[in-house]
């Protein structure tokens, strides 16, 4: 099978290439091997490349800058969308995030659930879940980090180390996902011939404010932190941003798990292993 992985060098992309099944013949390509607000040389790759199976792992994710950078957020999480269903005729896979949810709900988003994006970010990732077949596969997920990374895993151990307190928003709930554990779900749904939409996160619930307690305890007791510093919870109110967030994102699950029958790790126990890479890559 051959398989055309974009977004190659990001997070998910490096834990998809990393956790693919040996009959999978990849071809990777990231930003300097396609620019993907090109619809043709998106084109142009499906072509040369034909592939028997696309995983878009490629996205615009600064959620924040993208309110200002709205054409550019467009032409990458909806326009490339749009270029690869047309390119491709088999299956596409399309990663999406809990941004597409507007926050308001009282129990975890499922996958059919309808979505009310409040940011750029949001919306243009909703318009590519728009260009998508019924027999592509959707996977939403949220909170994505992972060893050598750019995520909030590695910003704040970087911020315990170099300051003597930090504030951590209390009230945006949601779930860590480890980017491994999300990429054999990928796979794993390829594997089953699964179409339509699915969620996947790490198992548990946090606020950012508890993500970060978290860490720091782990990271302690790992060595990777040689102090102790306090985390104060504060509301969002007393830190703006140019986004909106969700206040509460939490994914259910249940659909993925129930077709690849098996349990999956509470997002703790996913940081622990993360971490430790990330002591292992010094």
């Amino acid at each position: 099978m051959k398989v055309l992985v974009t977004g190659a060098q990001g997070q998910l992309g490096r834990s998809l290439l990393a956790t693919s099944p040996s009959h999978a013949n990849i071809h990777a390509v990231d930003i300097s091997e396609c620019d993907l607000t090109d619809g043709d040389a998106i084109s142009a790759l499906v072509e040369s490349v034909e592939p028997d199976l696309v995983i878009n792992a490629a996205a615009y994710t600064a959620v924040d800058k993208a309110e200002s950078e709205e054409e550019m957020a467009a032409a990458i999480n909806a326009g490339a969308v749009k270029a690869l269903v047309e390119a491709h005729p088999g299956k596409l896979v399309h990663v999406s995030t809990d941004f597409v949810f507007d926050g308001a709900s009282s129990r975890p988003y499922r996958p059919e659930d309808d979505r009310a994006p409040i940011s750029v970010y949001g919306r243009t990732k909703a318009e590519g879940e728009d260009h998508l077949r019924k027999d592509d596969l959707l996977v939403r997920t949220s909170w994505v980090y992972t060893a050598g990374g750019q995520n909030f895993v590695r910003t704040i151990l970087r911020l315990m180390k170099e300051k003597p307190e930090l504030k951590v928003v209390v009230d945006q709930i949601g779930a860590p996902t480890w980017a491994p554990g999300l990429a054999r779900v990928i796979w794993g749904l390829v594997a089953k011939g699964a179409p339509g939409t699915f969620h996947h996160s790490d198992a548990g619930v946090a606020s950012w404010y508890d993500f970060a307690v978290a860490i720091q305890e782990e990271a302690l007791a790992l060595g990777l932190l040689n102090r102790e510093i306090p985390i104060h919870p504060i509301p969002s109110s007393d830190y703006p941003t140019p986004a909106a967030r969700p206040a509460f994102s939490l994914l259910d699950c249940s659909k993925a798990r129930d077709l690849l029958d098996d349990g999956y790790t509470h997002w703790r126990e996913n940081l622990r292993k993360m971490l430790k890479e990330e002591q292992e890559l010094g």
